[in-house]
């Protein structure tokens, strides 16, 4: 095989893989069309939930009507919540740790902002002939309408309503010491002489504004997990039509590109999972089996909730699978211990842009030998071209004879056809896997850098920002290309003229790309650039 062909061919495989990489980073994975909710489910007898008596903790007054709502404030170190006793749902949730703009005095991020009870998240309703009204009001557990959590030990928020049924329903919320996850429980008890039979719907609520909207790198919305597979569904499907799920889902989400909102049940709390668009909000909802509720029998339904960063060590903290949120793209294997070394390097220098020149002289550490052969072996086939110019003359139309000719001229001088290519291609993966983790990592979001690069998650715009640009426009990327410019120069080639010229092309293409992307990665391709200007400078200082 002519050298030329292999070295081009492997340079459009670099350009293939890296425009689709950065074109269609998060493609949606589509799951088969899920079976709709069966209106004849078992009842629960055959597996019962578990029966348990109402939290000993209680002495509330009975419920229902005459009881006024309030709004309850809770406040810990991580979040401040706002409960309202209508439905005893979550309105607000505000992290205090995260700004929405990178501006000193920008507003806090709100995780839920429903604004109303009636778009609240943490609801209960009943279903299949079991009735509970969504806007039941709820006694809560204290006197005070501010709470403020315990930095030691856990602490419980308790509310309880009693329906005009005599169904006593109780929500118990369980924070725990600086942790953004936390327990619900909810118990139901039938107090009437009825059986009562049906399910119990528990949903989380998240108001929808097309200004949110995701875009090709970054999926917002609904994302659930079921222990093999990350299924995102898209808003424009949802307005179209509903997606359900079976059991076998283990949490259900709302996320964004660096919050989530995740609710996982556990037991028999879940029988399907329905999830819809409706009042311009997405709502998911987990559905009980059917349950026979007996007289003066208690029943447990259990979820574990989440608000909070999609960081992987946090996310991780739970053991509750809620890291799979996080999806880095084909090279997961990968990229997940390139981000635990990115946060490595971070603890020793407190700077993420040089925590990233670090993991990038590293990663080119391990990989200069590789490089090395690499660009040697390019460098020895370029001093074979005049002899393999002369074979194509004399063979051109004897492809065969050649090969052939060609194949004896490389055993001859001892030289790999493939030997520039594989190394670099043995690299790919861990590159893409790099970019992946440098692409949305909530770590960099408002990072600091140094001189003008204040935020590593966004855009250097310097430029544009002086001259009023309507888009990204800076110097980081531009200095960036020049380096791929320099580096593309001094690489060995055995390309034709015109084939070089259009090769001669990528560096534009990438900066081109690059204008808009987290400076955070430009600095990454950048270093690596420059890395491999000094060792190619080496490779070619060499004598012949």
């Amino acid at each position: 095989m002519e050298n030329r062909r292999i070295v081009l061919a492997i340079a459009l495989v670099l350009f293939v893989w890296s425009g689709f990489n950065m074109l269609f980073p998060r493609a949606e994975q589509k799951q088969e069309e899920p079976q709709s909710i069966s209106q004849n489910v078992q009842v629960a007898e055959e597996s019962p939930l578990e029966r348990l008596p109402a939290p000993t903790a209680l002495s509330l007054p009975a419920a229902g009507q005459g009881v006024k709502e309030r709004t309850i404030k809770v406040h810990s170190n991580l979040f401040d919540l706002t409960f309202s006793t209508n439905g005893a749902r979550l309105i607000e949730a505000q992290l205090l740790n995260f700004k929405e703009t990178n501006s000193p005095d920008s507003p806090l991020v709100k995780i839920i902002d429903a604004q109303t009870a009636e778009y609240g998240s943490y609801g209960v309703t009943g279903g299949e002939g079991f009735y509970l009204p969504a806007n039941s009001v709820y006694t809560f557990s204290s006197k005070s309408d501010v709470i403020s959590l315990s930095d030691s030990e856990k602490s419980e928020l308790v509310f309880q309503t009693t329906t005009q049924e005599n169904i006593r329903i109780t929500k118990v919320f369980t924070f725990y010491p600086n942790k953004y996850h936390f327990d619900i429980n909810v118990f139901v008890e039938n107090l009437s002489d009825i059986t009562r039979k049906g399910t119990l719907n528990f949903s989380i609520v998240n108001r929808w504004d097309d200004s949110i909207e995701g875009d090709r790198y970054n999926f917002v919305g609904p994302a659930s997990y079921n222990g093999k597979e990350l299924f995102d569904d898209d808003i424009k499907d949802l307005k179209e039509s509903s997606k359900s799920y079976g059991d076998e889902i283990l949490w259900t989400s709302f996320e964004t590109k660096y919050f989530a909102n995740i609710v996982k049940p556990f037991g028999n709390s879940i029988k399907s999972l329905n999830i819809e668009f409706k009042n311009n909000s997405v709502v998911n909802t987990i559905e009980s089996p059917i349950i026979s509720f007996d007289k003066n029998n208690k029943y447990s339904f259990k979820y574990t909730g989440y608000l909070g960063p999609r960081d992987l060590d946090l996310l991780e903290e739970t053991g509750l699978s809620f890291d799979k949120i996080i999806d880095l793209g084909f090279f997961d294997i990968i990229a997940k211990p390139l981000k635990i070394a990115l946060k490595f390097f971070y603890g020793f220098l407190g700077n993420y842009g040089f925590a990233i020149v670090l993991l990038t002289v590293c990663i080119k550490a391990i990989f200069w030998p590789l490089t090395q052969k690499s660009y040697s072996s390019m460098k020895d086939m370029q001093k074979l071209q005049p002899q393999m110019q002369k074979l194509r003359a004399k063979h051109g139309k004897d492809k065969t004879k050649l090969n052939q000719e060609m194949m004896a001229l490389y055993k001859e001088n001892r030289v790999n056809p493939f030997g520039g290519c594989l190394p670099m291609l043995i690299q790919i993966p861990v590159f893409f896997a790099l970019y992946q983790v440098l692409l949305g990592g909530v770590e960099l979001r408002h990072a600091p850098f140094m001189l003008w690069i204040t935020d590593l998650s966004a855009a250097d715009t310097l430029i544009s920002d002086a001259l009023g640009l309507g888009f990204a426009l800076g110097p980081l990327p531009i200095i960036m290309g020049f380096t791929m410019f320099i580096q593309q120069k001094m690489s060995p080639t055995n390309m034709d003229p015109t084939q070089a010229k259009i090769m001669l092309f990528m560096p534009v293409f990438f900066t081109f790309i690059f204008l808009s992307f987290p400076s955070g990665l430009v600095i990454y391709w950048l270093i690596n650039n420059l890395l491999t200007i000094a060792q190619q400078y080496l490779i070619n200082r060499k004598p012949a």
